[in-house]
């Protein structure tokens, strides 16, 4: 099995589309926000303050003004991890990832390991796992683990239409795994053997796995105390 090397993950343009049409209207949305943040009071909640600032970056970023936005971003991040607002801190992550910042696989990284450890909304997680699985050569074991733990995510925190949706997504992203690793097309039995071969069933040894494959991503650049983290988790 290839495990995953951060000097293959390929780093290019995130977004991929032309957004020179909607340029204006996004300056016009940046305007607006940075002249309402200038007018917070100062008794202002320091979470409500962050995530404007936060919607601020997301604008510069689709501005392309990247450095800005990883500036703006970053520190909003450590306002969400000090109140605790876990699902605001991983926003911030995938803006942070997406601004092409020497730092971004750091933030990515960051934002996995709190997608996968809290309940935040399971769209969220899989999402955030979803730049692994884009990120990683086709030959690593890095994709299909991120895909396996996506699918292992959406099937446990979601319910109905929501869970049938989700599911039916993280399945479609397995499948596109296994055909990138594997060349495998679509055929549910060869895909079952090849989890089973990868040994992406057992959820414990999946989990492991996902937490050295962000170690190796991250390296010395955690901007969280997992272990103070762990040990406020509650107990099951």
């Amino acid at each position: 099995m290839k495990d995953i090397d951060p000097d293959q993950l390929v780093m290019g343009d995130k977004s991929g589309i032309d957004l020179s049409d909607s340029r204006p209207s996004l300056k016009a949305l940046l305007k607006q926000q940075q002249e309402q943040f200038a007018q917070l009071p100062d008794d202002t909640d320091a979470i409500e303050r962050a995530r404007l600032q936060l919607d601020i970056a997301e604008t510069l970023l689709g501005l392309q003004q990247k450095q800005d936005s990883w500036d703006t971003a970053r520190e909003t991040f450590d306002v969400f991890v000090a109140m605790e607002q876990w699902q605001d801190a991983i926003e911030a992550c995938n803006v942070l990832f997406q601004c092409e910042h020497a730092e971004s696989l750091a933030a990515l990284g960051n934002g996995v390991w709190l997608s996968v450890t809290y309940p935040v909304p399971a769209q969220l997680t899989v999402a955030m796992l979803q730049h692994i699985v884009d990120e990683t050569p086709d030959d690593s074991d890095g994709g299909p683990v991120a895909a396996m733990v996506a699918h292992y995510i959406a099937d446990l925190r979601t319910e109905g239409k929501e869970h049938e949706s989700l599911t039916f997504f993280t399945n479609q992203m397995i499948a596109g795994v296994a055909k990138r690793h594997r060349g495998i097309d679509n055929d549910p039995e060869m895909i079952r053997m090849w989890t089973e071969i990868l040994g992406l069933n057992d959820v414990p040894e999946l989990l492991a796995r996902l937490g050295e494959m962000l170690n190796v991503i991250v390296g010395d650049q955690w901007w969280i105390d997992r272990d103070v983290l762990r040990a406020r988790l509650p107990v099951n």
